[in-house]
């Protein structure tokens, strides 16, 4: 895997797998990497075979690799400091949830979102196997990008994840370079879990 050094790896109270301890969201990108239609296409098919409610399948992707207009089209409704950092990586992957049409019953569909997020969990995993990293954001201009590909309302977006090569720290604005290098931290389970028998 290509990291800069071992001291991302999450503290955990009991082992877990390399692949879940090493995995964080870099903001600082080498925007000369590329990545190949063998890793991307690797990366899409971990998320198409992530767990789906009644097998619904309710998520779509558009995928722009940097230098291409599917790319700039998603570049240019991410928000914020987003906008800033999320260029330099190799490709940008908009998720989009299937909501019912029209009088169309919830059924499985209820749990889309959820769905969606497990499949970008899974491309995340996967970009990190392929010796890649992956950043979602949720600072998106959701009805801009479903106008920018004219999307039916049924189509909803609710992430843009940035994914290419890990880079120097030392690229980003002094203010972000802490937040690169902090230490990283989750509550402790104890606050997390409620009950556990």
């Amino acid at each position: 895997m290509t990291l800069i050094t071992d001291d991302r790896r999450a503290t955990t109270a009991a082992p877990i797998e390399e692949i879940l301890s090493m995995r964080w969201s870099p903001r600082s990108f080498d925007e000369t990497a590329t990545v190949t239609d063998e890793q991307v296409t690797s990366m899409l098919e971990a998320a198409r075979w992530a767990a789906s409610a009644s097998n619904a399948q309710g998520r779509r992707f558009i995928v722009g690799r940097r230098g291409t207009e599917t790319f700039d089209r998603l570049e240019r409704h991410l928000m914020g400091f987003n906008r800033m950092w999320a260029p330099k990586a190799s490709l940008l992957v908009l998720a989009i949830v299937v909501t019912p049409e029209g009088d169309q019953p919830a059924g499985a569909l209820r749990w889309a979102e959820y769905d969606a997020g497990q499949s970008m969990a899974n491309l995340a995993s996967q970009a990190h196997a392929l010796g890649l990293h992956a950043h979602p954001m949720g600072g998106i201009e959701v009805e801009a990008l479903r106008d920018e590909f004219d999307l039916p309302q049924h189509l909803v977006p609710i992430t843009v994840t940035a994914i290419g090569t890990v880079a120097s720290p030392d690229l980003l604005p002094e203010k972000y370079r802490e937040r690169e290098t902090a230490v990283r931290t989750r509550l402790p389970l104890d606050e997390l879990v409620l009950v556990r028998d």
